[in-house]
C-alpha cells in the first residue's frame, strides 16, 4: 500500500513538472510591451547620439557632488532674513490654504449634484465631463491663463490652483457619495424625507470623515503646487524666493535653506494629515 501511494506521488509530481504553460497574449499587452521596448530602445539612443560637447563625466560628477555639498551640508540665508523666510513660507501657506477651503466649499456643492445617487444621469454626467477636462490640464497652465487674464499676482494662482481643487474634489466627493448604502436613501424617500433632508441628515454625516481626509490630501498637493506657482505667476512666497536664490542670485546655499525649510513643512504637513487620520478616520465611530 504504501509502495503504491509513492508512485502515485512520484507520477503526480513528475506531471507536474512536465507541465506545459501556454501564455496567450491578447491586444493591450502586445500595446502595452511594445510601447515600453520602444522607449527604451528611444531612450538609449536619445543617450548615445546626444551631444555632451566635450564634457567630461569624472568633472562632471565632481562638480555635482560639490554643488550638492554647498546645498545641503552649507545651507545659509544670504539675501533675506529668518523672519522674512517665515513670512514667505506662511503666505504660501495661506495661498494653499485659500485655495482649498473655497475649494472644498464649491466642491462639496457641485458634487452633491455630480453623484449619481443624488442627482440625475444626465447632470451628473455633464458635470464630470467639465471637472475631468479641468483636470486633464496641469494647474501650471490654468495659473499662466489666469495671469494673462487678470495679470500677475496672488490672484492668479489662487484662481487656477481653485479651479483644478474644484475639479479634484467634485470627483472625490462625488465617489465618497456614491459609497453610500442605497439601501438608507431609499428608506428615507419612502419615509417622506426630501432631498435636502437627506443630504443633510444621512449624506454629508455619513461621509464627513471621508470628505476630512481629501480636502487635506488636497491641502497637501496645493503646498507644493503654491510653492512652484510662487515665481511662475509672480504670486511671491518661498516659492519666488526659491527662484531668486536660484536663478538671479545663484546662491547654492540659500537653495539649500529654502529646500529644508520646505521639506520641514511638509513633513509638519505630513504628520498632521496623520494624526487627523488617526484621530478622525481609524477611532471613528460606527453609527
Amino acid at each position: 500500500m504504501t509502495v503504491v501511494k509513492s508512485d502515485l506521488t512520484l507520477n503526480l509530481k513528475q506531471n507536474q513538472a512536465g507541465k506545459i504553460k501556454i501564455r496567450v497574449w491578447n491586444k493591450s499587452q502586445v500595446v502595452m510591451v511594445g510601447t515600453f521596448v520602444s522607449l527604451f530602445f528611444l531612450t538609449v539612443y536619445g543617450f548615445l547620439t546626444f551631444d555632451y560637447k566635450g564634457i567630461v563625466l569624472t568633472e562632471a560628477v565632481m562638480a555635482t557632488l560639490y554643488n550638492l555639498k554647498l546645498m545641503f551640508l552649507q545651507p545659509t540665508l544670504s539675501h533675506f532674513s529668518f523672519g522674512e523666510a517665515v513670512y514667505q513660507i506662511s503666505l504660501t501657506m495661506g495661498l494653499a490654504f485659500l485655495s482649498t477651503i473655497l475649494g472644498a466649499v464649491l466642491s462639496l456643492f457641485i458634487a452633491l449634484f455630480a453623484a449619481k445617487n443624488l442627482s440625475s444621469k444626465f447632470v451628473s454626467n455633464m458635470i464630470i465631463m467639465v471637472v475631468a477636462f479641468i483636470r486633464a490640464v496641469p494647474t501650471v497652465l490654468w495659473v499662466l491663463i489666469f495671469a494673462i487674464a487678470a495679470g500677475l499676482g496672488s490672484e492668479a494662482a489662487i484662481l487656477g490652483m481653485l479651479l483644478h481643487t474644484v475639479a479634484f474634489l467634485v470627483k472625490a466627493f462625488a465617489e465618497s457619495f456614491e459609497e453610500m448604502d442605497n439601501g438608507i436613501l431609499e428608506a428615507l424617500r419612502a419615509s417622506g424625507a426630501n432631498w435636502w433632508h437627506i443630504v443633510t441628515h444621512a449624506v454629508i454625516p455619513s461621509t464627513a470623515t471621508s470628505l476630512l481626509s481629501w480636502t487635506f490630501l488636497r491641502f497637501e498637493t496645493n503646498f507644493t503646487v503654491a510653492v512652484a506657482m510662487g515665481a511662475a505667476a509672480g504670486a511671491g512666497g518661498i516659492g519666488f524666493e526659491l527662484f531668486m536664490a536660484s536663478g538671479f542670485y545663484f546662491d547654492l546655499r540659500e537653495v539649500g535653506y529654502i529646500t529644508y525649510a520646505i521639506l520641514i513643512v511638509a513633513i509638519g504637513l505630513e504628520m498632521l494629515s496623520t494624526q487627523l487620520k488617526t484621530r478622525y478616520l481609524i477611532n471613528a465611530p460606527v453609527k
